[in-house]
């Protein structure tokens, strides 16, 4: 995942609304969202490495995964980070357990940031200082850097959530709007990430859409108190793909 907007109202009937999309290579193979092997993980995966970049469970536990964008690039050897959202829907820890655990070894994976939701609390990991945050009730976004920092498609992303759900306009199409939008930021507001000054353009909108690498899943997912949906968007470099819509209700 490279962009990820929720609105976390845990009193309310819908404790978590969020929007995510995933920008990847469009080479990297990947299997549309589906009930994993048991029947307990709904997600897309990750057909390289195994993992997974977000997904829910049948008791309603939520992760989501971001890359931190380094200049670098990636270190090789490192294991996936895509093993980290398996992990926490597959396990029974509590959010906070969880990443407890994941805060001595974090240094071991390359940099990501970590959204997990247990039903009682949201939290998120910065695995550059290994920072644990709680994340208080209302809107709140991350992207390829710390949560809330604040790059134009992120402020973007959830001004637009905020207008929505201020005018009644949640319904999934208008959701999926926000995620598609091919907007570039004027290049005085773009982040100096090191990568080339034509890139950060380019990478600068929520929908990303370049010849080898973009936008490749628009998600939103409702995690309700008695029921989740889950509407998976996919694409590739000719345009949407196809589309998945899953609900259940919570064990």
């Amino acid at each position: 995942m490279c962009l990820i907007a929720w609105n976390w109202q845990p009193a309310s009937a819908t404790p978590l609304l969020l929007l995510a999309n995933r920008d990847e290579f469009y080479a990297r193979p990947a299997a549309a969202l589906h009930w994993w092997e048991g029947d307990q993980i709904l997600a897309g995966q990750d057909l390289q490495a195994g993992g997974t970049w977000l997904g829910v469970s049948r008791n309603g536990r939520l992760a989501a995964l971001t890359n931190y964008r380094t200049p670098g690039g990636a270190r090789a050897g490192t294991p996936s980070r895509g093993e980290l959202v398996a992990g926490f829907l597959q396990s029974s820890l509590s959010a906070a357990d969880y990443l407890g655990t994941l805060q001595a070894r974090a240094a071991d994976y390359n940099p990501f940031n970590l959204l997990v939701c247990d039903g009682q609390q949201l939290l998120g990991l910065e695995s550059r200082g290994a920072r644990v945050l709680t994340l208080s009730a209302g809107l709140g976004a991350v992207s390829n850097a710390d949560f809330q920092t604040p790059w134009p498609k992120l402020v973007a992303l959830q001004n637009g959530l905020q207008t929505q759900i201020t005018t009644g306009h949640t319904d999934t199409p208008s959701l999926q709007a926000l995620l598609q939008d091919r907007a570039l930021a004027p290049d005085a507001s773009l982040p100096s990430t090191g990568v080339p000054l034509e890139l950060e353009r380019a990478l600068s909108a929520a929908f990303i859409a370049t010849p080898n690498y973009g936008t490749r899943a628009s998600s939103v997912v409702r995690l309700g108190a008695g029921e989740v949906e889950f509407t998976e968007q996919r694409f590739d470099a000719q345009g949407l793909v196809g589309s998945t819509f899953q609900s259940f209700q919570r064990a």
